[in-house]
């Protein structure tokens, strides 16, 4: 970083001899004059000069670096932040080390942005800031994923007497508390914001989704005088079209309709923003949009055999600005659209900007290391790329550098 540097103004005074005389007197009172004209001028010329560094240092202290533009650097001394075994509420969903992955590089990547450092993740600092507040993640599983990040960056530091996890709403919002500093860091199921068919935790996997276009209050009560909110919604919506719901579920009278899937996703996202710019304590809640989580289901974008995927993969992708067609910029660009409307509104959503600095890491993963909930016929087992996770992330991985970026905000609030 550009240090300003002010130069002293430095006056230097001359030794006069005075003689008794009247023209002496007056050269005196010229040369009085004259020294204080000069202060007088060095006063304004040292005010403006302050004024000048005032302004520089504000312009540096406005720059940002920019935090999702870098590479990843392995570093397997000092990563990963955590042990898999050692976080007391690993989701076997994540758990890739457990369910049998030899090959744990995953683990020991860095993310180092171009202009700049992130801040070294320290538990007790973020504790700190969130004494007495609540954290709250909510969206799909991949929120949930970045929720056991969290989890587990801050688990390791604490005694297990003062920590505690409990869940509530039918299992849609889980909640780990930290006694000794009354906080919580939180996650609420909502897969696609509004009220949805796919709202159950659990059983939530429908042949027809189906969303109440104008619907969020159900959900929203819980996220209601948050200090911190962490959104997501992206996975649950890619298929052509989505059913819309006018009315309520179950009601005769309601109107459902089939629409094209991106200008239902907009209609969603604004009616989100919409309860945002309602509810929202504009002096206490900071709010977050993390984007796209990309997937790696066919290998062929990287140069890989057509109808592979992740599976078996152990290296990241190398070139610069890769980007696989499981990512939809339109719906991103629908994101920060309504993102900048709700700013001229005075409501400031920061978006996480995770999409690219993830893209590269196909080999980040659980693939077919993860918990099957459903026993694997022989077909799956004779082919692996058939039953593999392309689209979660293995932990400790991917999901810790989004809560690093994440925590570089907050601490710097």
């Amino acid at each position: 970083m550009t240090i300003a540097k002010a130069h002293q103004i430095v006056v230097i005074g001359s030794t006069w001899g005075i003689k008794n005389t009247f023209h002496s007197f007056v050269a005196i009172l010229a040369t009085l004059l004259v020294i204080t004209t000069i202060y007088l001028t060095r006063d304004r010329g040292e005010e403006k000069l302050s004024q000048k560094i005032n302004v520089s240092i504000e312009s540096l202290s406005s720059s940002k670096c920019d935090l999702f533009s870098g590479k990843w650097v392995f570093d397997n001394e000092s990563y990963p932040l955590y042990k898999e075994k050692q976080c007391s509420f690993m989701s076997d969903q994540l758990a890739c080390e457990k369910f049998g992955r030899k090959d744990l590089s995953y683990q020991n990547w860095r993310w180092k942005p171009h202009q700049c450092d992130l801040p070294r993740f320290n538990a007790t600092k973020l504790l700190e800031r969130l004494r007495n507040k609540r954290l709250v993640f909510v969206g799909d599983s991949l929120n949930r994923g970045q929720w056991v990040s969290m989890v587990c960056l801050v688990d390791s530091i604490l005694p297990s007497s003062i920590k505690s996890m409990q869940s509530i709403a039918n299992g849609s919002l889980n909640i780990f508390k930290i006694k000794e500093y009354n906080a919580t860091i939180e996650n609420y199921w909502s897969p696609l914001l509004v009220e949805s068919n796919s709202d159950d935790p659990v059983n939530h996997r429908v042949p027809e989704r189906t969303v109440r276009i104008k619907a969020i209050e159900k959900h929203a009560r819980y996220w209601t005088n948050a200090d911190y909110i962490v959104f997501n919604t992206y996975l649950w919506w890619r298929r052509p079209l989505m059913n819309v719901l006018w009315g309520s579920f179950g009601d005769t009278n309601a109107v459902y309709k089939r629409v094209e899937m991106l200008r239902v996703y907009e209609m969603a996202v604004r009616t989100w923003s919409d309860w945002l710019e309602v509810h929202v304590d504009r002096n206490k809640t900071n709010l977050f949009f993390v984007s796209m989580s990309p997937t790696h289901e066919r290998a062929e974008e990287w140069g890989a055999t057509k109808g592979d995927n992740c599976y078996k993969e152990t290296n990241m992708i190398a070139k610069e600005g890769y980007w696989g067609k499981g990512s939809d910029p339109k719906m991103m660009q629908v994101v920060e659209k309504v993102l900048d409307d709700l700013k001229t509104k005075g409501l400031n959503v920061q978006m996480l900007n995770i999409t690219q600095l993830s893209e590269y890491r196909k080999e980040g993963h659980p693939s077919i290391y993860r918990k099957q909930w459903e026993p694997l016929t022989q077909e799956q087992i004779s082919n692996p790329n058939g039953y593999a996770d392309c689209i979660h992330w293995c932990l400790p991985g991917v999901p810790d550098v989004w809560n690093e970026l994440l925590y570089a905000y907050i601490i710097n609030q």
